[in-house]
């Protein structure tokens, strides 16, 4: 959510970052994120995997590259700190493979110019030390420099399957690298980076999130047959709570601009309308609001992830619009879902305009339907 900020700062404009060198196994990183769009586990590995992952961390980088180039060493260390087993990264912001007028490759990295061969070497210098260089990384990449999605999974949890669509196809990227999908031996791992609602009735604006939200119900009502763990950038404050300032929120407009429908008045994120089709999604999809489920009351100085620019009339205003969203049968083994930034002046952001949120699960986990062991 990057509308109330500076635009950001030409891709030239730095200086070279010092980072250790390329080795020949450099751009292994972002090879291995190059795997078909159905990723099927090594039959070889399967003795020596891990359980399934239970600590995550889920960030709107707000590009990349620029964070790479400008707030790296701080979140290595906070990487470092916290070592999750799979990081979900939204708004990545790199233009997918493939030149001018060719069809696009959205799990590669663009490298047809000098420019674009800089940025990925970067990228994937950075992605070659410690302590990235121990996960494998998927790409969903948009056409050109926005939005986008990754996905960090350490190598000792071998995801079964990974798709890049809400349907699950292995042919088929969401518009705009919107999506990545894991599938693991218990539960299933969905990032996302969620369409802005925007302000006005236009082809880009309302009608785009309504059926961004209408597909994600359905989403979540076909994969219920196994437990789901919704993380990402969703774009959307679920209750008044979920807000710094809800009568600001409620009332804001964009050069006097007043909707039709009420209902979708106010702040992009904070409407009624996406908050209502929020709820509907949780509900139908029995789902559970991770960080809410544990935080029953608000919490000024660290409850929310999205702050608004420091200068100027967002200044202080804040919402939750990063998530983790668990199915029920997942709630059990809620052990915490923090978030990582505090105060107005963006400490522990990294950079961006989003903080990172982490979800820890417990290990136990029995289906629903197992056997119970019987007693003599």
């Amino acid at each position: 959510m990057k509308r109330f900020f500076q635009p950001i700062q030409k891709d030239g404009s730095f200086k070279k970052p010092t980072l250790a060198p390329a080795g020949k196994d450099a751009d292994k990183t972002t090879a291995s994120s190059t795997e078909s769009n159905s990723v099927d586990a090594d039959e070889n590995h399967k003795d020596n995997r891990k359980k399934d992952p239970t600590k995550f961390l889920t960030w709107n980088a707000n590009s990349l590259l620029l964070r790479i180039k400008n707030n790296w060493p701080e979140f290595i260390k906070f990487v470092e700190t916290f070592d999750p087993d799979v990081i979900a990264i939204q708004e990545v912001r790199m233009a997918a493979a493939g030149s001018k007028g060719a069809p696009k490759n959205p799990r590669e990295i663009k490298d047809d110019n000098n420019a674009s061969r800089e940025e990925k070497l970067i990228v994937t210098r950075a992605l070659s030390s410690p302590p990235f260089k121990n996960y494998d990384v998927w790409w969903s990449l948009s056409d050109s420099k926005y939005a986008g999605t990754a996905l960090f999974v350490k190598k000792c949890f071998q995801p079964k399957k990974v798709s890049f669509s809400l349907d699950g196809t292995g042919s088929k990227h969401e518009q705009d690298g919107r999506v990545i999908l894991a599938e693991f031996e218990t539960f299933r791992l969905l990032n996302t980076y969620a369409p802005n609602n925007g302000w006005k009735e236009e082809e880009s604006s309302f009608p785009r999130r309504r059926k961004w939200d209408k597909r994600m119900l359905e989403f979540v009502l076909q994969a219920s047959n196994k437990p789901l763990i919704w993380c990402g950038d969703l774009n959307v404050s679920h209750e008044e709570i979920d807000v710094s300032h809800p009568e600001f929120f409620a009332a804001a407009k964009q050069n006097g601009y007043v909707p039709p429908n009420k209902e979708d008045c106010g702040q992009p994120g904070f409407t009624l309308a996406e908050r209502r089709r929020f709820g509907g999604i949780l509900k139908e999809g029995k789902l559970v609001d991770a960080y809410r489920l544990l935080n029953e009351d608000k919490d000024m100085e660290c409850g929310f992830s999205w702050s608004g620019n420091p200068i100027g009339k967002y200044r202080g205003k804040r919402m939750r619009i990063d998530y983790f969203v668990v199915s029920e049968l997942l709630k059990d083994r809620i052990i915490s879902c923090k978030m990582h930034g505090q105060g107005i002046e963006l400490k522990g952001f990294y950079g961006s305009d989003h903080c990172p949120v982490s979800l820890e699960l417990s290990e136990n986990y029995v289906p629903a339907d197992a056997e119970q062991p019987q007693t003599s």
